[in-house]
């Protein structure tokens, strides 16, 4: 009897399934607590932002499900003019802030990943064309990352948001805050990227497959696509994950400073600002919840990226 198209197909797919099982990096990730661990965390805080409309009580950003008598409500307990209760209490507003820190949690989220992403395909570019073109190419490329490595990466992103800001006309400022502070954030982290791919490009590029690749006809796009590329990811996967956990930090540190997300669109750290201002006057929770949050998430993520660091490095398995 002879296998048909689908049988075959469903075996080649258990096969992988299961050498992928049993690969150095899965029984790594098994054995290790600290990457099970760090993995659930950052799984449920994004999957609690992704369906944060489903999970929150309230819509904090919706002022017809406001009510001000509840404002500063401690966690816990019933406010004594309504009578309603708050799993974390209330701001000054009276938003709930389990809610907020839910929908906050979806602006950070985003941020981060679509900045990192955004650095990731700049800086795998760049790295590329620097490391298989050489010459004046890779000159101007790498000095210009090395000028930039001299500034902290938070200041050319406030560098970055204040000239964008200061050319968008006003009235847009507020819709275009979000993707102004990525296209930031994502400009001031894409040397890590350009750096390490430029490396190991002048590596692969001597190689007999990138040889051979070139006797063929092949043209340069299509070798450092097809050839070099897929042999450069992972080094470059370790170091998106950790440069998320720096994104989502730096998203907070702008916010904080007042020159991030819009107050329209508050992520933690604009909740994180907010709630400094009553730390003093007896509201501890409106701080100490969003902070702990971001802690959570900025910690996980940075865990499971070194753990992935030293999964990935063939001298250590």
């Amino acid at each position: 009897m002879t296998d048909t198209p689908d049988t075959v197909q469903a075996e080649r797919a258990r096969s992988r399934i299961a050498m992928a099982w049993d690969s150095d990096v899965a029984h790594s990730f098994r054995r290790s607590p600290v990457a099970l661990i760090s993995t659930a965390v950052t799984l449920i805080l994004i999957l609690s932002a992704v369906f944060a409309p489903l999970i929150a009580p309230h819509d904090p950003f919706n002022p017809a499900t406001l009510n001000l008598m509840n404002g500063f409500t401690p966690p816990g307990q019933a406010n004594m003019f309504t009578g309603e209760t708050f799993l974390m209490g209330t701001d000054d507003q009276g938003r709930d802030v389990f809610s907020t820190i839910l929908y906050g949690l979806r602006i950070s989220l985003f941020v981060g990943f679509a900045a990192v992403a955004f650095a990731l395909v700049l800086g795998v570019t760049l790295g590329l064309v620097a490391g298989y073109v050489g010459g004046l190419t890779e000159t101007v490329i790498m000095r210009i990352a090395d000028v930039q490595l001299t500034f902290p990466a938070i200041l050319v992103a406030m560098l970055i948001f204040g000239i964008a800001k200061g050319i968008t006309p006003p009235e847009y400022r507020n819709d275009v805050a979000i993707w102004v502070l990525i296209i930031a954030i994502g400009l001031s982290d894409w040397v890590q990227f350009a750096r390490v791919v430029r490396g190991a490009t002048l590596v692969e590029k001597s190689k007999e497959y990138v040889q051979a690749a070139r006797l063929i006809g092949r043209s340069p796009v299509a070798i450092m696509l097809r050839h070099i590329l897929p042999n450069v990811l992972s080094p470059v996967l370790v170091i998106a994950t950790i440069s998320l956990a720096l994104a989502i930090i730096a998203e907070a540190t702008l916010s904080f400073l007042g020159v991030g997300a819009p107050p329209t669109e508050p992520s933690l750290g604009t909740l994180i600002r907010i709630g400094q201002g009553f730390l003093f006057s007896g509201e501890w929770w409106i701080l100490v919840f969003p902070a702990c949050t971001l802690l959570a998430l900025a910690l996980a993520v940075n865990l499971l990226g070194d753990w992935l660091r030293d999964a990935l490095n063939p001298r250590l398995r």
